[in-house]
């Protein structure tokens, strides 16, 4: 049984707009995927595409119009208060900018330790013992338990944002944009950091991104989202070495990571391809063609 399944989710806004007709915005229409146990899985597309939006229903930031969200086998839409209390430890966000994360009056070690005290868990000292072994697997010294974010670089700041995420041992992390925030030298170490943190922990990882060479890199399925809709899911390797949705093959195209005939992904195209249904055009590949 996968870790995360969701299933025929749908998300409209209502956008009023004045001496205009109200319009209604479809951010997510039918989107599911699955997320297994240890699995690194990417959501990818462009702004606008949904992504996001399908990140927040899942981490219950909104509330999706309809489809259902299953965490573990069972419903997150109709759980008691007391099991949301437990998923919010199963599931933990990171955000594109942990600067904004981050409480800039509390020193970082008081904000990796905060969800401890929140669910209550442990002593004092048992919770500052935690937050010295959480600043060890982020590969922080605790020296900087007592720096404010704004002393910090953006790759410390985004360590320190996933020793919080990892404060209450979760068992998916759902990142937003997790380097694009920092320069290629530094986004590296945190994706190495990443790597190293799925192995010894186990974690199943959620990437919602734009970042082509992050999500080849990085996950083992991938699933690529263009107007609310996935248009193209599959194994990570099979997706970047034969795309079969135009629009998969001009985002590859225009991160020139693929070969001339995939376009510009910012060119209008045909839009019978995004409503076709998803169909099997290899075994495990699905793409609406």
């Amino acid at each position: 049984m996968p870790l995360l399944e969701v299933e025929g989710l749908v998300k409209r806004f209502v956008q009023r707009r004045p001496l205009r007709p109200t319009v209604e915005v479809h951010a997510v229409n039918d989107v599911s995927f699955t997320v297994g146990e240890g699995e690194s899985f990417g959501l990818v597309g462009e702004s606008g595409s949904g992504k996001t939006t399908a990140a927040r229903c899942i981490l219950r930031l909104t509330t999706p119009t309809a489809g259902e969200i299953r965490f573990d086998g069972e419903a997150i839409g109709s759980m008691s208060r007391h099991r949301l209390r437990a998923l919010r430890r199963a599931i933990q966000p990171v955000f594109q900018d942990p600067y904004e994360s981050l409480n800039p009056r509390l020193p970082v070690g008081e904000s990796v330790a905060k969800p401890l005290v929140v669910h209550r868990i442990g002593t004092a000292a048992n919770r500052q013992a935690r937050v010295e072994e959480l600043l060890h697997q982020v590969a922080l010294d605790p020296t900087h338990l007592g720096r404010l974010p704004g002393e910090l670089s953006g790759g410390q700041r985004q360590r320190i944002a996933l020793a919080r995420a990892l404060a209450l041992g979760p068992r998916l992390v759902v990142l937003d944009e997790p380097v694009s925030a920092l320069d290629a030298s530094v986004g590296a170490q945190i994706v190495n950091l990443l790597m190293r943190l799925q192995r010894d922990l186990g974690l199943a990882l959620l990437f919602i991104t734009h970042d082509l060479r992050l999500v080849r890199h990085m996950t083992a399925r991938v699933a690529v989202m263009r107007a609310g809709r996935i248009v193209e899911t599959a194994a990570t390797p099979a997706v970047f070495a034969a795309p079969r949705h135009p629009y998969t093959r001009a985002l590859l195209a225009t991160a020139g990571m693929s070969s001339a005939d995939g376009g510009d992904a910012s060119e209008e195209l045909e839009s019978s391809e995004d409503m076709a249904p998803l169909r099997e055009v290899a075994s495990g590949h699905w793409a609406r063609v």
